[in-house]
């Protein structure tokens, strides 16, 4: 009998081939028609997307602390927030404790920079003062160490400088005299604009005005700014940290005679540390027009100590040592 071969698939003809290419052409049309319904879907949602992002964007940003507005009480004016923002700094550097502190004693070191460069010496200093109470007017003493040579080791006080009564004098061993009279002049124009005097002084006087100004960045931390401006125009600006409400930096501006315009002064505090139960910043930091002009490292502070008046007697020489 004669074999008939089957033709092989793949070579002959199907007519099933033909049906499945019409099927996937229509399943290709179909899904092109379901795309372009979906453009126009697509192009909406980025509408509206677009629409409410800076809403949302809006919403964010009231959230970061730095960019909310300062908290304040329905109906309650500048003046009055200001005042809070001063009762509060206050309380969070000791109350009453820190009000009445009778002496202060402080070791540490300091350093002077001239249009931002350091000074390459670095000093070593001790500190006493005696502030301001009932008879007795307000004096700083500040010695200055020095080592005592390769024979005797350890350091010695050989210079002192005292300010006491609107003077300044230098004192050794050997006498006693005036400092300069620029050096006395910028002493006391800073203790005049200090956050003692203007606590204990500027918020008594008549005419006193307290502003809040709203909230700024010191050093990448948000602070609450207030300034006080007294009746003769002459005006402190504190920031004062917005969580702990403990100085951040202390602005003032003055005249120039030289060139009859306002220098600025301010001080930044740092690194507090709680010491006989008072917050107490160990670095503090001043600028002359925006330029770093010294720097403090506290590393020894002591609060109430008796210390004797003859310290504070611009007559009183030092011993030889």
């Amino acid at each position: 009998m004669k074999q008939v071969n089957e033709p092989h698939l793949e070579h002959s003809p199907q007519p099933s081939t033909r049906v499945q290419s019409e099927s996937g052409l229509r399943d290709r049309n179909k899904k092109i028609c379901m795309n372009c319904l979906a453009l126009p879907a697509m192009f909406l949602l980025l509408a509206v997307t677009l629409l409410l992002a800076p809403m949302r964007l809006r919403a964010q940003a009231s959230d970061i602390p730095s960019a909310a507005p300062a908290s304040t009480a329905p109906g309650q004016s500048d003046t009055q927030r200001g005042r809070i923002l001063i009762d509060q700094m206050v309380a969070a550097l000791g109350g009453e404790a820190w009000l009445n502190r009778a002496t202060i004693q402080l070791d540490g070191r300091t350093s002077s920079f001239f249009h931002g460069v350091p000074n390459p010496y670095i000093t070593e200093y001790h500190e006493q003062r005696r502030l301001h109470a009932p008879g007795q007017p307000e004096a700083d003493r500040v010695g200055f160490l020095a080592e005592r040579g390769m024979i005797e080791p350890g350091k010695k006080i050989d210079v002192v400088q005292l300010w006491i009564a609107d003077n300044g004098y230098e004192i050794t061993f050997k006498g006693q005299t005036t400092l300069p009279k620029e050096q006395v002049e910028d002493y006391y124009r800073r203790r005049a604009h200090s956050i003692e005097e203007v606590v204990h002084n500027w918020l008594k006087a008549p005419g006193v005005m307290v502003v809040s100004e709203g909230t700024v960045m010191v050093v990448r931390r948000l602070a609450d700014r207030v300034t006080v401006l007294t009746a003769t125009n002459d005006a402190v600006t504190l920031d004062l940290d917005a969580t702990t409400h403990l100085p951040l930096r202390r602005t003032f501006r003055w005249r120039n005679p030289q060139f009859n315009d306002y220098d600025e002064e301010s001080e930044t505090y740092d690194d507090y540390h709680t010491i006989q139960g008072l917050p107490t910043p160990l670095t503090i930091t001043r600028y002359h027009n925006g330029e770093m002009s010294g720097q403090r490292f506290l590393t020894r502070v002591v609060y109430n100590l008796p210390l004797n008046p003859s310290l504070f007697d611009p007559a009183v020489l030092l011993k030889k040592k």
